[in-house]
């Protein structure tokens, strides 16, 4: 008798252990999302991407020709500084290379400054530049009078790197021995009409976040008239990718390992789907962000984290001085947390489900013993 008294002790308190589970809170889900305050002087960043291989995130500048280590601690370190880039140039998209561990960087000078875009390369172990890639408009029968805009860049397995123009919508593409050339001048990226105030500050800001997708593809945005393109990386070919609604302002752009886009702009970062290869994507949620901080870019950090930088931007672009605070924070999608809680609650119903008739049986199972003995 002792040993069904034993048994049916160890059966209760189980029981009361499964169910203090299912009716607490869940740690994993009260993560509160990751914020990286950090503090450099007068940086405003606009560039940001993650290293895997150092476990960082990299930032550009707007006025000092440097690039930045941010750690997960805020620790700020300087990786490049290159005085031989022309005075106060900003430094815009930026891109890991981990195939040829290079940092991929666009240099761009905006009026009153004499014009001037670039792609430079740095080694990561030696930090010296590799090359540095002048990119213009030389295509035969084409006249340029807008003043060019390198704006994001992506960067393929072979080394290839794709850098938007977002005053003349069009793609130029750099070699890994730094050579460039027009690549797409796509006439869809001109067939959309405005989304925005055509006397709006940025108005003619078009082709703007890349991201390059591991089936040979790439993914761009345009912001001042919100649609996305899927180009083919070998022929430049493009498309528009049908979408449920316009990403307004669409600034930086990033994909998940799940397949996940995310696309970002000052004031919200979408989370977008495509189960045909991108010749339609659904946007299944988007969060809002503070236009005040004015999120540039978006990158996917460690454990697949959507991140985006809030590098005051627009304060450095009216003049201001003296902000040392900047930051780097994640941002969650509220359904897919939902569906986490979901799974969550699912396991661990089945989990007391099997508890339970393990309970059942190994009752029967005294009970049997029971009648033999006795």
């Amino acid at each position: 008798m002792a040993f069904i008294n034993s048994e049916s002790t160890k059966s209760l308190a189980l029981s009361l252990f499964l169910f203090l589970i299912l009716a607490g809170p869940t740690p994993s889900l009260a993560r509160t999302p990751h914020v990286v305050n950090f503090r450099s002087l007068n940086l405003y960043p606009e560039g940001l991407t993650w290293d895997p291989s150092a476990q960082h995130f990299i930032v550009g500048s707007q006025h000092h020709r440097t690039i930045h280590s941010v750690s997960d601690a805020a620790v700020v370190e300087t990786l490049i500084s290159d005085p031989t880039l022309p005075q106060n140039s900003t430094i815009l998209g930026l891109a890991i290379d981990s195939i040829h561990n290079r940092l991929l960087a666009l240099v761009h000078s905006a009026a009153p400054l004499p014009p001037f875009n670039a792609l430079a390369a740095y080694d990561l172990r030696s930090r010296r530049r590799v090359f540095l890639s002048l990119l213009d408009d030389e295509t035969p029968g084409v006249i340029t009078i807008k003043r060019h805009v390198a704006n994001d860049v992506a960067v393929d397995f072979n080394g290839n790197a794709y850098v938007t123009n977002s005053a003349g919508n069009f793609i130029w593409k750099v070699d890994k021995d730094g050579e460039a050339s027009v690549f797409s001048r796509s006439p869809v990226f001109s067939e959309s009409p405005l989304a925005v105030d055509s006397d709006a500050p940025f108005s003619e800001c078009g082709l703007n976040g890349i991201a390059y997708v591991s089936k040979g593809y790439l993914l761009v945005v345009q912001s001042n008239t919100g649609k996305m393109f899927k180009v083919n990386a070998d022929d430049g070919l493009a498309r528009r990718v049908l979408l449920t609604e316009d990403l307004v302002w669409a600034d930086g752009i990033a994909v998940r390992s799940d397949g996940v886009v995310l696309v970002v702009s000052h004031h919200t970062l979408w989370f977008i789907k495509s189960h045909d290869s991108w010749a339609e994507g659904v946007v299944y949620d988007k969060t809002a962000l503070n236009p005040e901080k004015f999120a540039t870019s978006v990158t996917v950090g460690g454990e697949d984290r959507a991140y985006v930088l809030y590098g005051r931007v627009m304060e450095g672009l009216l003049g201001n001085s003296g902000r040392e605070e900047f930051s780097i924070e994640e941002v969650r999608s509220k359904k897919e947390n939902e569906e986490e809680n979901v799974w969550v609650f699912v396991l661990l119903g089945l989990g007391l489900a099997y508890f339970l008739f393990w309970r059942f049986q190994m009752s029967k199972l005294v009970r049997d013993i029971n009648k033999k003995t006795n």
